[in-house]
């Protein structure tokens, strides 16, 4: 029975949907289940031909979704970034991309057979470790915060640097495809990458000044920017045969290195057509692949796989590592650590189409070659990451650390009484303001939602287990919860309560937030800023056989609120019931205690407990307000 367009089209949409929520429920990254269920759907199954469905649109189309990608990955490229995240960082970018490109290149050339032109685009694309397939898995394996950085950072930056060698490295073999003699071949490249960096350099400019003095309204920066790229896109490769995906990757750079651009709602938008349009391209990508393209391929796939995975990552760590002060067993981790991701897949299906246009034979065996080191890399290290990293020993050992949701004046001063006892403290927020205050306060910070897609990437939750709900934005708040309520465990979500609701308001937060544990003996927000208007301040109270905490509660008649305790082995718990708290004799508390008690203390200095066993917040080894 013959299916409909229609038909065909919804259900890759639905497909797309599918995927990404599976991969949202088993932490893994959601290219591996795209792939999956695009060969499901095509060899596999026979359901989705793309040839048949999109007919001549097809490539068009995929065209147009490669620039948008290259456009967006190019966005989050600063310099400042390169030159800001250690001696490591800045000689993995080069040194590894070298290396990996050598390698992978020889390694095609030589055990595949494939011709040169083939195998140096293979190993120029071998070398992207995508930021959105890293992420998933630095948060199930949490080394320590060390290795996670250099991880992170190397996948955020080699995405569009390796984007930018894949395109140059197909940009002059099509140069070369076009010119009969060698003066001929160069003329063309010169002229490809002129007209790339010109327009793409004079492009990203123009659009640059067109959002920084907002001459178009801001309900229009994200589809004003897109449409722009795309005609830009074009229009380069009118002017100069297959320029238009260095176009795109030129003026994304230039945008994310100008001052005062708001990107940051460009960025956000990639967050809609991840998983639209780029879910649906890779599922279309995937149905494209053929069984026997992947069996022609042979022992050498293996091999050539083995040598990528094996030889030229380790090399890559090795070389780079000289200088550092990683040790061996740093140096093993990173070794095995390097997933390919998106942009990969999305520019070996574009420049295979276009090589075999210009009569390269072998190019129909880089798809699959590509596809295979994805699924490869993305399955092996993200099942055996965990154990490696416990078998090294480089492994955060516990995961006690809080972010919290807010980083209002509550939040900040609970950051900083934590902060004084070494526990990892990371305010996200949302507001400005807020924010800066918390930086001016040295405390970890990060701006923006962090339940969004640029969350994933770079907000930093290494030695983080808990989430702390500190927040008046009651919608912020439940999806935060939800979000969080998957990575952490119901165990160590802790909400404040909602304040004063009517009874509906009242029955829906509850089902929200049910799952979750109560924080603060059920305090709410508003209770919580009223108290710290009030003159309440946070202080540190080491019990002890002469001040226990019977004598805690006396000295502040009741009205003290305790936050948290570190027990004798100095976990550190936050006080979910005031009633159900049994703290003993060694312990330490964190309480919000009411502003007479310092000028009861001056008053009675002589007869109360001494400061190490009652401590304002204003003095070592106490917290600080």
């Amino acid at each position: 029975m013959p299916v409909s367009t229609v038909l065909l089209l919804a259900s890759i949409g639905v497909l797309s949907l599918f995927c990404q929520w599976l991969a949202w429920r088993v932490r893994m990254p959601a290219i591996l289940f795209l792939l999956a269920g695009g060969i499901a759907a095509g060899p596999v199954l026979g359901f989705l031909a793309p040839e048949v469905v999109f007919g001549d649109l097809l490539f068009p189309v995929i065209s147009l979704a490669v620039a948008i990608i290259l456009f967006e990955g190019s966005l989050t490229l600063r310099y400042e970034e390169i030159r800001g995240h250690g001696k490591m960082v800045r000689n993995l970018i080069p040194v590894g991309s070298i290396v990996t490109c050598i390698i992978g290149t020889l390694a095609a050339r030589w055990l595949l057979d494939v011709s040169w032109a083939v195998a140096l685009l293979f190993g120029a694309i071998s070398i992207v470790t995508g930021p959105t397939v890293i992420a998933p898995l630095l948060r199930s394996v949490r080394p320590d915060s060390k290795l996670a950085n250099i991880l992170r950072w190397e996948g955020i930056i080699i995405d569009p640097v390796g984007a930018l060698l894949a395109v140059l490295v197909f940009e002059g073999i099509v140069s070369w495809g076009q010119g009969n003699v060698f003066g001929h071949s160069l003329y063309i490249f010169g002229k490809t990458l002129a007209v790339g960096f010109v327009i793409g350099a004079v492009a990203g400019y123009l659009n640059g000044i067109v959002l920084r003095k907002h001459w178009i309204p801001q309900y229009l920066h994200n589809a004003g920017t897109l449409t722009f790229m795309l005609g830009v896109y074009a229009i380069s490769n009118e002017l100069a045969h297959e320029s238009g995906l260095l176009t795109v990757t030129i003026m994304g750079i230039w945008m994310a290195n100008m001052k005062q651009v708001p990107i940051e709602s460009i960025l956000e938008f990639k967050e809609s057509l991840s998983v639209l349009l780029i879910s649906a391209l890779f599922i279309i990508l995937a149905a494209r692949v053929e069984f026997a393209a992947i069996a022609e391929l042979g022992r050498g796939l293996v091999a050539v796989l083995a040598l990528l995975m094996l030889v030229a990552r380790p090399l890559s760590i090795f070389l780079s590592a000289i200088g550092t002060n990683l040790n061996l067993r740093e140096k093993l981790f990173l070794s095995w650590i390097a997933p390919r991701g998106i942009v990969a897949a999305a520019v070996s299906a574009l420049f295979a189409f276009q090589l075999q246009k210009l009569g390269y034979e072998s190019a129909g065996a880089l798809v699959p070659l590509v596809f295979m080191l994805i699924i490869a890399t993305v399955t092996l290290q993200s099942l055996t990451a965990r154990p490696v990293a416990r078998l090294l020993k480089v492994a955060e050992p516990a995961e006690y650390g809080f972010l919290i949701l807010g980083a209002n004046p509550v939040a900040r001063m609970i950051g900083m009484a934590l902060k004084k006892y070494e526990v990892p403290v990371t305010l996200a927020d949302t507001n400005w303001e807020n924010v800066r205050q918390a930086r001016m306060e040295n405390l970890q910070v990060y701006f923006g939602n962090p339940v969004s897609e640029h969350a994933s990437t770079h907000l930093d939750l290494t030695g983080i287990g808990k989430l702390l709900v500190i927040s008046p934005y009651k919608h912020m708040n439940s999806l935060a919860t939800y979000h969080f309520l998957d990575w952490f465990g119901n165990k160590c979500v802790f909400s404040l309560a909602e304040g004063d609701q009517d009874q509906k308001a009242r029955h829906q937060t509850a089902e929200k937030i049910q799952m979750t544990r109560g924080l603060f003996d059920g305090v709410s927000y508003a209770k919580l800023a009223s108290l710290v208007s009030q003159g309440y301040t946070v202080k540190t109270t080491q019990l002890s056989e002469e001040f226990g905490y019977e004598e805690f509660l006396n000295k502040y008649q009741n009205q003290a609120l305790v936050l948290f305790t570190f027990d004798s082995k100095e976990h550190v718990a936050p006080v979910c019931s005031m009633k159900d708290l049994k703290p003993e004799n060694d312990w330490i508390l964190i309480s919000l205690v009411p502003p007479q008690a310092r000028k009861e203390r001056k008053e009675k200095e002589g007869g109360e407990p001494s400061a190490s066993q009652d401590q304002p917040a204003d003095q070592e080894p106490s917290s600080t307000i």
